[in-house]
């Protein structure tokens, strides 16, 4: 018995915690602040209602979608007002983690 609940703690532990945002998402959230993001989208009541809400993106793009779309707005949508943003990979990468847990 002790052996099998051993067994159960470790296997959680290994599991991702999908109600926890993992560490690249909370970099993203980061990021989202550093690079100025909220100075257009909002994200509940946090930010400026420039741009779209962003608070269930995930729900309409994955998280592939959010990467190219953050890498060049316009590649994506010719009319798309979002500007393309000196940001390395890895910030697009953290930022698109975080926004693909927006539900």
């Amino acid at each position: 018995m002790l052996l099998v609940a051993a067994a159960s703690v470790a296997a959680q532990e290994r599991a991702p915690n999908r109600s926890e945002p993992s560490a690249l998402a909370w970099e993203g959230q980061r990021a989202f602040t550093v690079q100025g993001c909220y100075g257009c989208h909002t994200i509940g009541k946090f930010g400026t209602p420039i741009g779209p809400d962003l608070s269930h993106i995930a729900v309409r793009l994955s998280r592939r979608d959010l990467e190219r779309w953050i890498r060049d707005p316009a590649s994506q949508r010719p009319s798309a007002h979002m500007p393309k943003l000196e940001l390395s990979d890895d910030d697009i990468n953290a930022l698109a983690a975080y926004l693909s847990s927006l539900r």
